[in-house]
């Protein structure tokens, strides 16, 4: 038997300084499959723009506020921000 993941819901992307500028916007709302992890969506924005990828590797990314690890699940209806280093202090 085959599982297959089916859309589940959206999450809401949001993108700041060197990301936005990299992506040419700065937000958009995509379809979410189920068991979709913050790497794999990080990493299909880096398919879909692959001229972004350098700035989205070095991106920091808060679900829903707080700051989210690569193999955390991103749940439906999530926010995520994709914050790129930050020069000063």
């Amino acid at each position: 038997m085959t599982t297959t993941h089916t859309e589940t819901g959206t999450v809401e992307l949001r993108y700041f300084a060197a990301a936005r500028a990299a992506l040419g916007r700065s937000a958009e709302t995509l379809p979410l499959d189920g068991g979709t992890t913050v790497g794999a969506l990080v990493d299909r924005l880096a398919a879909a723009t692959p001229s972004a990828a350098p700035v989205l590797a070095r991106c920091s990314v808060l679900l829903d506020g707080r700051r989210a690890e690569v193999s955390d699940l991103v749940p439906a209806g999530a926010r995520l921000d994709l914050l790129p280093p930050f020069a000063g202090g």
